[in-house]
């Protein structure tokens, strides 16, 4: 079992940035692939952005490309999102999850291939 953490959530006014972390504990963190994923209001969950176990792969939206960065840190069992240049379609609640298998690229983006989920955290932004 991997337990996971978000923070880092908050209000912020559109332009600005945020840096978002996920603390794992458990299993040992750097066995798994990690993604970000984002729900907003009344809509489905959708792919943010995703990293590969060693750090080496990086996966992302297309739609976000540019603004958001993903990078972990296994000496801290912690994963970040760095979301940059935040716009108001940018608000929803960030969920971080992990995959103890191998996502092949073509799959990265598909939220049934990862196995373990934290609670998320609300990101809102202000026009």
């Amino acid at each position: 079992q991997v337990q996971l953490v978000e923070s880092g959530g908050g209000l912020v006014l559109a332009g600005r940035s945020l840096r978002l972390s996920c603390a794992a504990s458990g299993r040992t963190f750097s066995n798994y692939a990690m993604g970000w994923f984002r729900q907003a209001p009344g809509k489905e969950r959708e792919f943010v952005a995703a990293i590969s176990w060693s750090g080496g792969s990086t996966y992302y939206a297309d739609s976000l490309k540019g603004r958001f960065t993903i990078s972990r840190d296994n000496a801290k069992n912690t994963v970040y999102l760095q979301m940059n240049s935040l716009k108001p379609e940018d608000t929803a609640v960030y969920y971080c999850a992990a995959s103890e298998s191998t996502i092949v690229s073509s799959q990265i983006d598909r939220s049934y291939r990862y196995d373990y989920w934290g609670q998320g955290t609300q990101v809102t932004v202000s026009s």
